[in-house]
C-alpha cells in the first residue's frame, strides 16, 4: 500500500519556520487515513494484503468506516484475523509527520497541545525545533485486562517529576501522560474491550467525543487527534454486560468478522500461514491435496460439533498447527526410514490430535467423551466428508457398497492389513497391494501422480470404509490394523469361556 511519501528535503527541515515556508500542512489523522485510502483504491491496490476471505464482507466495511472517519470495533471469535487487520491500518498513514521536537504527545507544530510545546513555540517562534516521526511510531495497542488503570491509558501525576523540577501538584507539567495521549495524531487499539473495567471505560468517553481529559483534578481540554479501534468477542460484547452503553454509542461502526466460509478459502489461509517449506535439513514431504481438505474439514466439523463450545470458537490457528503436525509426522517417518522423500499417509492423521485438543474448548458432553476421543471423532467425520469428493459414497442409496465389493469380500474372508507408523514405503505398498480390488478402486476414481500417492490413496479408501463402519480398525501405539468388522469387534472383547458372563458393559462403547 503506497501512502503519501514525504520527500527527503522535507524531512530534512528542522524548524517551524522552515516547515511554514515549505507549504506543508498536516491533516487530522482520520482525514489522513481517508486521503491515503482514497488514493489506494483509485490505484486499484490491495489495501489489506494477505487477509483472505473478507473481500466481500469485512474489508469493505472497514474501508467504509475509514472513509467515514469512524472509530470502529471488530467483533469476532478467536483466530479471525482481528489483530492482524488492525495492525495493518497504520499502513494508511503518511510515512512521516512533523512534531515539536521532544514532545511527549506528538504535538503538531502548528497547533501545540501540551504545556511544554505551547511554551516552546511561544518562546522560540519560527525557530521552534521540529522532528519527524515514522508511521510505525504512531500506532499502539493495549490488551484490556482487569488491572488496566486510568493512569495506563490517560495519565497521572508524576511525583518524581514534580520533585525533580520543584513543581507543585497544581502545575500542568507534573502530568505523566498515558498511552492514549502519547499516541496523539495516531491510532490506538484496545483488544478484548469487555475485559476493561466499566469505571475505566468511562475514561474513554470524552476522549472519543469531546476530547476532554481530566487527570487528578486537572481539567485540561486536549483536542486529541486519535483514531480508536477496538476488538471483542461477540458473546462478551453483547451478553456479558461489561460494555457501558455510552461507550457503545460512541463507537461509530461495529464490524463482524467470521471464519472462512468455504473449504477453499480455509485451505488458502492455512497454506499462507503454515510452515510447509522447511529448512531443507529433513526429508521432502509431499502433501496430496485431499489432506489439505481434510485438515480444513476438521475445523468445519469442530465449528458444528455438539461437543465443542461454539461460543469460544475454533481458531484458524488450529488448521495451521494441524497441517504442520501432519507434515512433521511424515518427515519424522522418512528420517527414521532413511528416505529422502515421503508422502503424507492417512495414518499420519493421528498426529494431528494434539493440534485439535489444544485448540478447542469442550462443553460438558465433550469433557465426558474426553478430548482425545472428540479429536478422533472430528478427524473421522472430516475423512468421511472429503472421501465423498473423490470416491463413490458408501452410504449412497443407489451405488451403496457395490464399488467396494471386492475389498469388503477380501476382509470378510478373515484377512487384515497391519500398518505401522514408521513403515518404509516398499513394505507399506506391499501390505496395501495384498487387498483385492484396492489398487483398482484407486485407479478408477483418482489419478495419483506417484506410487507413494497411490499407496496413500489406497489407505485413504480403507480409512473411509472404516469411518462408514464397513471394516474394522484396531488402533495401537505400535500399529493399526484394518480387518473385518465383526472380527475387529470380537478381537476387542478378548478370549472368554462358555461360562463367562457377558453383558452390555463388557462391550466396547461403540457397539453397545
Amino acid at each position: 500500500m503506497k501512502t503519501q511519501r514525504i520527500d527527503p528535503p522535507l524531512t530534512g527541515l528542522r524548524t517551524l519556520g522552515e516547515l511554514k515556508a515549505s507549504g506543508y500542512r498536516p491533516l487530522p489523522v482520520k482525514d489522513e487515513l481517508r486521503k491515503n485510502l482514497i488514493a489506494g483504491l483509485r490505484r486499484g491496490e490491495d489495501v489489506f494484503p494477505g487477509i483472505l476471505g473478507f473481500d466481500r464482507t469485512v474489508i469493505p466495511q472497514i474501508q467504509n468506516a475509514i472513509l467515514g472517519r469512524h472509530d470502529f470495533i471488530l467483533l469476532g471469535l478467536r483466530g479471525q484475523a482481528k489483530s492482524r487487520i488492525i495492525r495493518m491500518i497504520p499502513r494508511l498513514l503518511d510515512e512521516y509527520v512533523p512534531i515539536v521536537a521532544d514532545s511527549e504527545i506528538n504535538d503538531d507544530p502548528f497547533a501545540p497541545l501540551s504545556k511544554y510545546a505551547r511554551d516552546l513555540v511561544a518562546e522560540r517562534g519560527d525557530e521552534t525545533p521540529i522532528a519527524w516521526i515514522h508511521r510505525d511510531e504512531r500506532y499502539g495497542e493495549k490488551l484490556a485486562t482487569p488491572d488496566t488503570t486510568i493512569a495506563d491509558l490517560i495519565g497521572d501525576i508524576d511525583p518524581i517529576k514534580a520533585a525533580h523540577h520543584r513543581l507543585t501538584y497544581a502545575d500542568e507539567e507534573v502530568i505523566h501522560f498515558g498511552i492514549i495521549p502519547r499516541l496523539n495524531r495516531g491510532i490506538f487499539a484496545i483488544n478484548e474491550l469487555p475485559d476493561l473495567q466499566p469505571r475505566i471505560q468511562v475514561g474513554l468517553l470524552n476522549i472519543m467525543e469531546e476530547q476532554d481529559i481530566q487527570i487528578r483534578g486537572f481539567n485540561i481540554r486536549f483536542p486529541l487527534d486519535v483514531l480508536m479501534i477496538f476488538t471483542a468477542n461477540p458473546e462478551d460484547y453483547t451478553n456479558r454486560g461489561n460494555i457501558i452503553t455510552p461507550l457503545k454509542d460512541r463507537i461509530d461502526s461495529q464490524i463482524l468478522t467470521h471464519y472462512p466460509k468455504t473449504l477453499e478459502t480455509g485451505i488458502a489461509i492455512t497454506k499462507q500461514e503454515a510452515w510447509q517449506k522447511r529448512d531443507g535439513l529433513g526429508a521432502k514431504v509431499r502433501v496430496p491435496h485431499y489432506f489439505r481438505e481434510i485438515i480444513e474439514q476438521i475445523a468445519f466439523e469442530a465449528r458444528a460439533s455438539e461437543y465443542v463450545d461454539q461460543k469460544s470458537g475454533v481458531s484458524a490457528r488450529m488448521t495451521r498447527a494441524a497441517l504442520e503436525d501432519l507434515i512433521s509426522a511424515a518427515e519424522r517417518r522418512a528420517l527414521l526410514c532413511g528416505e529422502a522423500e515421503t508422502t503424507v499417509r492417512p495414518g499420519d492423521l493421528v498426529h494431528v490430535e494434539p493440534a485439535v485438543t489444544g485448540k478447542v474448548e469442550l462443553v460438558y458432553e465433550g469433557e465426558q467423551e474426553g478430548a482425545q476421543n472428540v479429536a478422533r471423532l472430528l478427524i473421522g467425520r472430516a475423512v468421511k466428508a472429503i472421501f465423498a469428493r473423490y470416491f463413490p459414497d458408501p452410504s449412497d442409496k443407489k451405488a451403496g457398497r457395490a464399488p467396494y465389493a471386492k475389498i469388503l469380500a477380501w476382509f470378510a474372508g478373515g484377512r487384515g492389513v497391519t500398518l505401522r507408523p514408521e513403515m518404509p514405503f516398499t513394505e507399506y505398498a506391499q501390505a496395501l497391494d495384498a487387498v483385492d480390488g484396492l489398487r483398482e478402486t484407486v485407479r478408477r476414481h483418482t489419478r495419483p501422480a506417484t506410487p507413494a500417492e497411490t499407496a496413500s490413496a489406497m489407505e485413504f479408501v480403507l480409512e473411509a470404509l472404516h469411518q462408514h463402519s464397513l471394516i474394522g480398525k484396531d488402533l495401537l501405539d505400535e500399529a493399526h490394523t484394518f480387518s473385518d468388522m465383526m472380527g475387529s469387534m470380537l478381537s476387542s472383547l478378548g478370549s472368554f469361556d462358555e461360562d463367562d458372563d457377558l453383558d452390555d458393559d463388557d462391550l466396547p462403547g461403540r457397539y453397545r
